[in-house]
């Protein structure tokens, strides 16, 4: 996958006859992403992809993610086309990485990804099970950020090995890292140490299911 700074310059190449020769800067492929410059400075710096920006930017444009993602001319798209894949997305759903929740509209939209993402879904059989959302919040950094689109498979439910969850509880709907403790209650865990662990009974949660990638592996 491109980097940051690879995807900046091809995005430039893609909006050059919109500048009339001028050079372009950093700051106008962010404000073209509808992203605040210091944002986009922090991403640059963590090489850190703002995924959602990026399909809205190719939604407009009419052309394929893959092309930013994975630099692929555009010949090479025509027989690409066939191997894209759809997902579901809620795209008015945001799970909070913080210290509350966000939850909108849930409108579904279909997600297309690459055929080389698939397999950090699990495989094209497990699609069935496959939804994304959005992250909002910052006690997940720095496995995920603001704005992160994530893919949870909701057929995995089971808390007995822990991991990355989507749970909800009566303060809303998290993402969080859960572990389940030899008293059978559950911690919940962020990954930013600012913020401290809450410990629930488990029908005090709701697990919507594994986070499994957020276009990227999750740990």
């Amino acid at each position: 996958m491109n980097s940051f700074a690879e995807i900046v310059e091809e995005i430039k190449s893609i909006v050059s006859s919109d500048y009339a020769g001028r050079k372009i800067f950093d700051k106008d492929i962010a404000d073209i992403l509808g992203i605040s410059q210091m944002n986009f400075a922090t991403m640059k710096k963590r090489d850190k992809i703002p995924f959602g920006e990026l399909l809205d930017f190719c939604a407009k444009k009419s052309i394929s993610i893959n092309w930013i993602l994975y630099g692929q001319s555009p010949e090479s798209l025509v027989e690409a086309t066939n191997k894209f894949y759809m997902v579901k997305y809620f795209g008015g759903v945001n799970a909070s990485a913080g210290g509350g929740s966000d939850t909108a509209c849930e409108a579904i939209e279909q997600l297309e990804i690459p055929e080389q993402f698939v397999n950090m879904l699990g495989g094209e059989k497990e699609l069935k099970n496959i939804e994304a959302i959005n992250v909002s919040g910052d006690s997940m950094e720095p496995t995920f950020s603001y704005n992160d689109i994530v893919f949870i498979n909701r057929a995995k439910t089971d808390l007995q090995r822990g991991g990355i969850f989507t749970i909800r509880t009566d303060a809303g709907l998290f993402i969080k890292r859960v572990q389940k403790r030899i008293d059978g209650k559950i911690d919940i865990i962020s990954d930013n140490k600012v913020y401290s662990t809450q410990t629930l009974n488990p029908n005090e949660i709701e697990v919507i299911g594994r986070v499994v990638s957020r276009f990227g592996d999750v740990d």
